[in-house]
């Protein structure tokens, strides 16, 4: 795994808001990801979520709607899959999550596998950081291509710098691919950014850049597993998000997410604060 940071990406990383990181992984670790990441989706079959052990069937199973239809999404396999758990809880991911975001350190917010299936919808514009439970101008999230990215089969797009621009506000992905520019009308005019990627690349990107995927238009699959990081120190503004009801229950606005049993501290530039 090439988990060297030069001081240009992060760089890079701070002005654009995105980096890509060719030949993240070896073939072999490659194979690792991919099997890992197959076996804990099959598991859950149609359970997006497992909130400490239990099934919210609410808000976290497949039902049929036009986000089902834009990817595969199964969130938190770390938390019931070994060998995904041992993937994602590598301090050396968050080791390049802190210095890229340039933060005292990470936890993990949580992971996600994002398949498209053959034929799967565009996922529109948007943003991660307010939909989650914390708010913070360094969240980011690492995406890893388990298979070959490419503008044909929904690569990643992105708008460069426009985290320097955004809001909390929340815009859901919808069906119209531009919905987010009702609320940045500017960035209309601005020239979308295409990043495919090789099988074992990686990108990261801030929780507030604009940021999309194509369709895949193709009739095979694009797999890809991201992890969301949480700066440490970050406080609770009240959204629930993967957070289970007796969480919520736990915190008020402003307390610190600071349960390691949901959000470990995965790197800490303070090594004796790492609870992973």
């Amino acid at each position: 795994m090439n988990t060297e940071i030069t001081q240009a990406q992060i760089d890079a990383y701070q002005t654009n808001g995105f980096v890509v990181l060719d030949d993240f992984l070896t073939p072999e670790e490659l194979e690792t990801w991919r099997d890992a990441v197959d076996e804990a989706v099959r598991g859950r079959k149609d359970r997006k979520l497992v909130v400490d052990g239990t099934v919210d069937d609410a808000r976290w199973r497949d039902d049929g709607s036009f986000y089902d239809y834009i990817f595969v999404q199964r969130l938190n396999l770390w938390k019931d899959n070994p060998a995904v758990k041992e993937l994602i809880l590598d301090p050396r991911i968050g080791r390049m999550a802190t210095e890229l975001a340039r933060t005292d350190g990470m936890r993990v917010w949580h992971d996600q596998a994002l398949i498209k299936q053959p034929w799967a919808n565009a996922t529109a514009w948007h943003h991660d950081n307010p939909k989650w439970s914390f708010y913070s101008p360094d969240a980011i999230s690492i995406w890893i291509a388990l298979d070959d990215a490419t503008a044909h089969n929904g690569c990643l797009y992105f708008l460069a710098g426009s985290h320097k621009q955004t809001t909390y506000v929340n815009v859901p992905i919808a069906e119209n691919m531009s919905d987010l520019f009702r609320e940045y009308p500017d960035f209309v005019d601005m020239e979308s950014i295409a990043a495919p990627m090789k099988a074992g690349a990686c990108s990261f990107h801030n929780g507030l850049l604009a940021h999309g995927a194509g369709a895949n238009m193709t009739s095979g699959w694009r797999r890809a597993m991201t992890c969301a990081f949480m700066p440490y120190g970050s406080t609770f503004n009240g959204i629930q998000n993967v957070l289970s009801d007796e969480q919520v229950a736990a915190y008020a606005i402003g307390d610190e997410l600071n349960d390691d049993r949901q959000n470990p501290v995965v790197y800490h530039r303070n090594e004796a604060l790492i609870t992973v």
